[in-house]
């Protein structure tokens, strides 16, 4: 098929309802690059995920040593055991600002811009890393970013630091955290529907003519390839509708039969594995039709409220936990990294010419401390994906006893991978050469 024929065609249309193709070798899906960019517009697009989990991990089990298929992993990190070859372990970066109030608020408000923060109840950080990315990019996506979270934002005060610091990791501006989504179906209709919460139909019944007219002019590998996610669409689409028929909702539930007001939209599954699982698909689902570039996943606040009854561990919330580490404490902290474990097999999965999704992804997974007990003086960080080919994975980068350890290096780094380079960035005036 000549490519002239789907130069703007990057979309499945029906009423109300646009989703965005996959990358396919008979269609040119990608549209504009930024303009500083010098990647061909037909090789798919360098994206970034940012994944957190608050109150940091158990503080023997943390580490990785060795390279490549040999590299070893300690306890909380051994789920990504099958991706090893294609990770970034780093040790030693530290955030400076984060260390002037030592409690969960400093500490997570300024993780992606290295900001000073107000305190007093005041709110006042910095431009996070993905926002600035997405002021970039963002004109070539139909949504710009994605931010989500599985852990409601708390907007209180603690020891004279907004609780609005735990809760957001990405910032639009220094004044405005950026909405965080917590309600899967929204989500889904952000990536997929022309107006968010418009209708109940179906968003992939409402395409299915369009997709079958493309489906008679593309190759038979990219049928394949457009059923596989047309699939996975479905899939998650189906969940959030049983997660709702279950009544595994929270919020709102009517008690009259007839109830004399409308109902609110589907709420947040009480089931922490199965939200976290959507949040995941949802991340996936959006790179892979190129409908965003950035995402950030909050899987809990810091000094989270979190409990685990999936794991057996329904006793204690997630920040109680965090301060001993117990064999619980490490059964938690495997089970935040097995969301990371998935979302990396499921785009390693998905090929893009000669790279697959994770070969063209960044997957940054950090927390504000290393462990329960506040310490920030390194954080724990991760870095999973090829960026296009520019990151090469199954290496230990350690900064522990090196001057100009800056966090923020890392994400000029990052930036550089996707063609966008400020010069500075929160404290620091130039990347990391290793990454």
């Amino acid at each position: 098929m000549p490519s002239h024929h789907f130069t703007r065609r990057t979309f499945l249309r029906g009423v109300g309802v646009s989703m965005a193709l996959p990358w396919m070798e008979s269609v040119n899906v990608w549209g504009d690059t930024p303009p500083a960019s010098t990647r061909p517009a037909s090789e798919a697009p360098v994206r970034l995920a940012v994944l957190f989990s608050g109150n940091g991990f158990h503080s023997r089990e943390w580490w990785a040593k060795g390279e490549g298929d040999g590299m070893e992993l300690g306890k909380v990190l051994e789920p990504l055991s099958d991706v090893r070859r294609k990770m970034l372990f780093v040790r030693g970066l530290y955030n400076a600002e984060a260390l002037k109030g030592n409690i969960h608020s400093s500490q997570t408000g300024n993780l992606l811009s290295g900001a000073p923060l107000a305190s007093g109840g005041e709110i006042r950080s910095g431009t996070s890393v993905d926002q600035l990315l997405a002021q970039r990019y963002g004109h070539s996506t139909k949504v710009p970013s994605l931010v989500l979270g599985c852990e409601k934002s708390n907007p209180s005060v603690h020891k004279n630091y907004s609780m609005l610091y735990s809760s957001h990791i990405s910032w639009s501006s220094p004044t405005s955290p950026t909405p965080l989504e917590v309600y899967p179906a929204l989500a889904f209709d952000r990536l997929f529907k022309d107006e968010v919460g418009r209708g109940d139909r179906s968003v992939l019944d409402a395409v299915l003519t369009d997709a079958r007219d493309l489906r008679r002019n593309i190759s038979t590998g990219d049928q394949r390839k457009l059923d596989e996610y047309l699939d996975s669409v479905r899939d998650v689409e189906q969940r959030i509708e049983n997660a709702g028929k279950r009544g595994q909702l929270q919020g709102w539930r009517p008690t009259l039969e007839k109830p004399d007001m409308a109902r609110p939209a589907d709420g947040i599954p009480q089931d922490i594995a199965e939200h976290m699982r959507l949040m995941c698909d949802i991340l996936v689902l959006g790179f892979q039709t190129d409908t965003t570039r950035i995402t950030t996943l909050k899987l809990n606040n810091d000094h989270s409220s979190l409990r685990f009854p999936n794991l057996g561990v329904d006793y204690m919330i997630h920040h109680l936990l965090s301060h001993s580490d117990t064999a619980d404490w490490l059964k938690v902290n495997r089970f935040f990294i097995e969301q990371l474990a998935y979302i990396a097999r499921r785009l390693d999965a998905i090929q893009e010419g000669e790279r697959t999704l994770l070969d063209n992804s960044m997957l940054l997974y950090c927390s504000s401390m290393l462990n329960g007990n506040h310490d920030a003086s390194q954080l724990p960080v991760v870095l999973l994906g090829g960026a296009g080919g520019r990151i090469r994975g199954g290496r230990v980068l350690d900064y522990k006893d090196k001057p100009d350890r800056q966090m923020c290096r890392l994400f000029l780094s990052m930036m550089d991978k996707m063609d966008v380079r400020p010069g500075n960035f929160g404290d620091a005036r130039s990347p990391l050469d290793e990454v």
